[in-house]
């Protein structure tokens, strides 16, 4: 089926629609805290970037930035973003579950809150990431915890959508490197993600 046939693209295509930015122009406070982690300069990869909060803050720190989503919508508000903070990205409208993961195309990938996807799916997509990094290369992953599905402010309802350490585990524990992080904080991040959330953080080199 064509992406756009679906109800999950006319859902976020309305969702972005809205005046502003749903998830606001700052970038995930993860991703902001790995800024000594970041290369100096290079390539990195945004993974479903929405409207581009956290690929224009990659941009901002020296990197050559492909910003990723399926959501036409929301690619227009990334590059006003973009435009805005005077930095500049590259956005590439992409259906995720077809998309054409480079072979060791980047130094750093960033993903965060993707979970819309089944286990299935899933597996599929973490292959491509991992394939995407070069040797050396830096996975920065914020997602949600089965507990999330209690406090209700955001993600998924299915529980087997959610991230466990031993999930991240199997899916790149071939890395060199890999750091999880289980936690429960307040996020803040513009009027349609707040409250408390169970959150897993990944930083991983491959």
């Amino acid at each position: 089926m064509n992406i756009k046939e679906t109800a999950e693209y006319q859902r976020w295509e309305k969702r972005f629609s809205a005046d502003g930015y749903i998830f606001g122009e700052a970038p995930n406070a993860f991703i902001a805290r790995q800024k000594d982690r970041l290369p100096k300069s290079g390539r990195a990869l945004a993974v479903s970037d929405g409207e581009g909060r956290n690929g224009v803050w990659l941009a901002e720190q020296g990197l050559e930035v492909v910003s990723m989503d399926f959501s036409p919508k929301a690619q227009e508000k990334a590059r006003t973003l973009a435009a805005k903070r005077g930095v500049k990205i590259t956005t590439q409208l992409a259906d995720i579950y077809n998309y054409p993961w480079p072979d060791a195309a980047y130094d750093v990938v960033a993903v965060v809150f993707i979970q819309y996807m089944n286990p299935n799916q899933r597996t599929q997509v973490f292959s491509g990431i991992a394939r995407a990094l070069k040797p050396g290369g830096l996975l920065l992953l914020e997602g949600y915890t089965p507990k999330q599905v209690k406090y209700g402010t955001g993600g998924p309802k299915e529980p087997e959508n959610n991230y466990t350490a031993s999930i991240l585990e199997g899916a790149f524990g071939g890395f060199s490197r890999l750091d999880i992080s289980i936690y429960d904080a307040e996020l803040h991040e513009g009027s349609d993600h707040g409250g408390v959330s169970a959150l897993i953080d990944l930083v991983a080199v491959k």
